[in-house]
């Protein structure tokens, strides 16, 4: 069989997981990427369970170790910086808010991008990388996709994946709108990275919550650097898209008084480079296969970030897929995304589910359901409580998901 010629819009780590798992196989893959390079930062994202094992196999984890922070848990503060409630990595085995493995988004893709650049020195001609362009237009039958790109390039491919995020334009052209897979769930959420102010806990993830917002500053690789992360409660707005003025406008408004290191947060958020700001959002394709086109990560099957999973329906989705279609030919490429789309399928059922449940529950939206929810954390945070709250977040963890199916060992070149 003839070894297919697949086109992976996106340069996440969905896009460069399955990108890296085909070149090792053999199989000729081009990676286009709207934006002009690797997009830096983000928040931090955590490996357990199914997501963890995922890179161990595809032999990441020397690369992922060498990026990785050291937070000893997440602690709860009030307005004047007094601690009320704390998380310890340990004494939650590593089931809680934070992991015992945990690295930036941005240092994740890093890792990846390392180990697909190697892969491809090894194996020249079956890689091409192309920042700075996208998909403008697809067209599929039984025997390939013809793909028009932005730079107004023309191709054929055996198959297209869309690892594009969740607002994919890979999903739009093959399966529709996205208002038909995307569900609101009231919110928005921010990232960026910021100097670490003074009187932080060294190594702690430190959570302040405000009526209408979770504000958290989360330690970085760098020790003077740190990550604020921002859960906003508000109504959906179609003014804020694309607009960062706008975008920093609320954030302003809502932070106003918050105390804590609001006022530190405002005033490095105009400066970041790596500013980030989207509407929190659940995405479910009913079937992530149609034809020679699939949908892999964010842009087929998104929690939003409330989930904690989206890092591991990336990776894992990626090494499903790449395994499935690595062993198939050209010819049977459609067959192959179909079993893909099977094997996921219950996974990403599972790991699109919120912990807490809902926003509304997460993120107070008056003075008064603040103080309650204070209140509440700092009595199940206490002693007598501990063992309780122990045993909820170890009944409701999503990290003990089996993988889809068993994985081969990576390859001489991954060890």
């Amino acid at each position: 069989m003839s070894a297919p010629h697949v086109l992976i819009s996106g340069a996440g780590i969905a896009g460069i997981a399955a990108a890296l798992q085909l070149v090792r196989r053999g199989v000729r893959i081009t990676v286009v990427e709207r934006a002009p390079e690797a997009r830096p930062g983000g928040q931090a994202v955590d490996l357990r369970g199914a997501s963890r094992e995922a890179a161990e196999r595809m032999g990441l984890m020397p690369g992922i170790r060498a990026y990785q922070l050291h937070e000893k848990g997440l602690v709860y503060l009030d307005g004047r910086g007094r601690p009320y409630g704390r998380m310890p990595v340990e004494l939650f085995d590593g089931r809680g808010a934070v992991a015992d493995v945990e690295i930036a988004r941005g240092d994740l893709n890093q890792v990846l991008l390392d180990a697909l650049a190697a892969a491809a020195e090894q194996a020249p001609g079956l890689l091409e990388l192309r920042y700075g362009d996208g998909i403008d237009a697809l067209a599929q039958d039984p025997d390939g996709v013809d793909v028009r790109f932005a730079s107004g390039a023309a191709q054929r491919f055996d198959a297209v994946l869309g690892a594009d995020g969740v607002h994919s334009v890979t999903r739009r052209l093959a399966f529709g709108a996205e208002e038909q897979f995307a569900m609101r769930l009231g919110g928005y959420a921010a990232f960026f990275t910021m100097p670490t102010p003074a009187g932080l806990e060294d190594g702690w993830f430190a959570m302040r919550i405000v009526p209408g917002a979770m504000l958290g500053i989360r330690p970085d690789r760098d020790p003077a650097t740190s990550k604020a992360m921002l859960t906003l409660r508000v109504d959906h707005d179609p003014a804020l898209r694309g607009d960062r003025d706008a975008q920093e406008a609320l954030i302003r408004r809502i932070l106003a008084g918050a105390g804590w290191q609001a006022p530190a947060v405002l005033a490095a958020m105009s400066a970041a480079q790596d500013f980030y700001f989207d509407e929190l959002a659940r995405v479910d394709v009913p079937d992530v296969a149609r034809g020679r086109i699939a949908l892999v990560g964010d842009a087929g099957y998104c929690g939003s970030p409330l989930s904690g999973m989206g890092t591991a329906m990336a990776l894992v989705g990626a090494f499903v897929l790449a395994g499935e279609l690595a062993g198939s030919g050209a010819e049977s490429v459609s067959s192959a995304l179909e079993r893909y789309a099977r094997r996921i399928d219950p996974f990403i059922a599972d790991g699109k589910r919120i912990p807490f449940g809902s926003l509304e529950r997460a993120v107070p939206k008056t003075r008064a359901a603040a103080a309650l929810g204070t209140l509440t954390t700092r009595v199940m945070l206490s002693k007598p409580f501990l063992p309780l709250v122990k045993r909820a977040f170890a009944k409701n963890a999503t990290d003990e998901l089996p993988l889809p199916l068993p994985l081969p060992a990576p390859t001489t070149a991954a060890r």
